[in-house]
């Protein structure tokens, strides 16, 4: 009976030190190089100190170029990894006691366009996205169809690539999708397909382990 209540004890043990360790801190000093391989492990416990002391988070990193942790809380962290990338990564609850990393990787040439891509929280296994997550399609950024003209429809045909810059919320469990296919446009098409469309962002929220 002893030996039993011991068993019980050291299980309950492991799953509260479990629970405890799903916080971002933890996770993104567990990340694995292949998932960030130009910070190195030093870089990561750094930007957490850096942050801790109220200090600027910047360090150099592996190719000698200079990173950023801009945010940092229990379960949200945002890095600006160069001059046109940034990625940020969010602890979300699946259930009672499982979370998975929901990271979103942003770069921004012309237009900026994100990656999503999700984990599970000790990174031990890559998720499929379509599990958690059905990306806004290219229409629910515009006006409905029978608004549009002529020269209108022949404007979004020039659309022709479809980035979007997904952002995740440091605040709550929101995820949000603008539409950037304007931005690599020429003045004249962007001023023409502007008005076509929607005003307002596509924001997600996360419930019952998806983003809805």
């Amino acid at each position: 009976m002893k030996m039993k209540r011991c068993l019980l004890i050291i299980v309950g043990c492991f799953c509260v030190l479990s629970m405890v360790a799903q916080d971002m801190k933890s996770v993104f000093i567990a990340m694995p190089d292949s998932i960030a391989p130009t910070l190195s492990q030093v870089n990561k416990e750094d930007c957490i100190d850096f942050l801790d002391s109220n200090m600027k988070a910047e360090v150099t990193n592996r190719f000698g170029n200079p990173v950023e942790m801009k945010a940092l809380t229990d379960d949200y962290v945002q890095m600006q990894t160069s001059s046109a990338g940034i990625m940020e990564m969010k602890l979300l609850p699946v259930n009672d006691s499982i979370k998975v990393i929901c990271m979103v990787k942003t770069v921004c040439a012309s237009a900026c366009d994100s990656e999503i891509h999700f984990y599970t929280s000790d990174w031990s296994k890559k998720l499929n996205a379509k599990d958690f997550l059905h990306f806004p399609s290219t229409d629910a950024f515009y006006l409905p169809v029978d608004t549009l003209t002529e020269e209108t429809v022949l404007i979004k045909k020039k659309a022709d690539m479809h980035p979007m810059k997904a952002s995740l919320s440091k605040e709550d469990a929101s995820l949000t999708f603008i539409y950037t296919t304007p931005d690599y446009l020429n003045k004249e098409d962007r001023e023409k397909l502007l008005p076509i469309l929607r005003k307002e962002p596509i924001v997600y929220q996360w419930s019952e382990g998806k983003f809805r």
